[in-house]
């Protein structure tokens, strides 16, 4: 017999299977992790372990013994890659109840409390507004940001030459197309699709290119509409002043002052008596403070939607929401609203 096959019969012959199968379930018990555990397996049931040793030696053995050492060599095997499991199993089910563990919430500790959010000052504005209104009849109605001239300037009497249709005071997206610089588009919109009478409200984004203490490049308005047969301009003061006393109190200075706008005729400004303490110098000051334009429906406004204004007439009115909150809550500046600084509206 050669040598090397004669090797090969003595390595086979050589294993003390019960020994080899302690030593491998001890290894396999005192594995701790996956990766020891593995290593296990490579050192006992891998190529060069010595149970492929025994298989590999199995036809140099003599051929009375080689059915009982395959035998064995199986068993051991078998019972390797048994325990090879359930240490597996074992392992992964620690290491599941140890993520468990670290991701659990500990019921122990105090929990934490978190601030709650609360309207901003502009919707509390708005919100109380639309209650005072739609307690008169007024029905809320909204339109889009983005108008076209026509809605925004044309069909509300504003000839191509008026000042407000410049570039310096209105944002223009393209051609024809604007940022809406009032909500009065929605009365358009609306008088379109709804014969009178008709008496809306309608609040929203505007935008216009300005900025100072009291003007804002995007601010809120509120537009108003009543449209019926013998409207009169004494309905239109009347409800004004309902209005400022049910929000003010009925102690609040106001006053009417003529003005112009293209879509009302006559037309007025209203102002309330402000003060606020100014923010260089601390004093406090009172001042009269432009809150609204109103006025009597143009006749050309009611025959582009083919109203009869012979018939119909009706006033309109927009409402500043942020000068109101500036007066409501003595705020100097109009800036301080779209500041989102916390330490500002958490006082509202």
């Amino acid at each position: 017999m050669p040598g090397a096959e004669l090797n090969k019969v003595n390595t086979v012959m050589s294993h003390n299977f019960e020994t080899l199968r302690e030593e491998a379930l001890a290894r396999i018990a005192a594995a701790e992790t996956l990766q020891a555990l593995d290593e296990v397996r490579v050192a006992f049931l891998g190529r060069k372990g010595p149970v492929s040793e025994i298989m590999r030696g199995l036809a140099q053995a003599p051929p009375e013994e080689r059915k009982e050492i395959g035998q064995k060599a199986n068993a051991l095997k078998d019972a390797v890659a048994a325990a090879l499991e359930t240490r597996k199993a074992e392992l992964d089910a620690a290491m599941q109840r140890h993520k468990a563990r670290e991701e659990s919430a500990d019921l122990s500790l105090p929990g934490r409390c978190i601030p709650s959010g609360h309207v901003h000052v502009i919707n509390q504005i708005m919100e109380e507004l639309i209650a005072i209104f739609t307690q008169m009849g007024f029905q809320v109605a909204l339109g889009p940001d983005v108008e076209t001239e026509y809605y925004n300037f044309d069909a509300l009497n504003t000839p191509d030459d008026h000042p407000a249709r410049d570039s310096h005071d209105t944002f223009f997206v393209k051609p024809g197309v604007v940022l809406r610089t009032q909500t009065s588009p929605v009365q358009i919109r609306v008088m379109e699709r709804t014969p009178p009478p008709v008496a809306i409200v309608a609040p929203g984004r505007v935008y216009r290119v300005d900025l100072d203490a009291t003007h804002s490049p995007m601010f809120v308005q509120m537009e108003g509409l009543l449209v019926d047969k013998g409207i009169t301009f004494a309905d239109l003061k009347g409800t004004l002043v309902h209005f400022i006393h049910a929000f003010f109190g009925p102690d609040i200075q106001m006053r009417f002052r003529p003005h112009f706008f293209p879509f009302t005729e006559p037309s007025a400004e209203v102002d309330i008596l402000w003060t606020a303490r100014d923010r260089h110098t601390g004093e406090t000051k009172s001042k009269w403070l432009e809150i609204l334009g109103c006025g009597m429906v143009h006749p050309q406004v009611f025959k582009n939607v083919s109203y009869d204004y012979e018939a119909y007439s009706g006033y309109a009115f927009g409402l500043g929401l942020d000068r109101i909150a500036m007066v409501r809550h003595g705020i100097s500046s109009i800036t301080h609203l779209y500041e989102n600084d916390l330490r500002f509206l958490e006082q509202f």
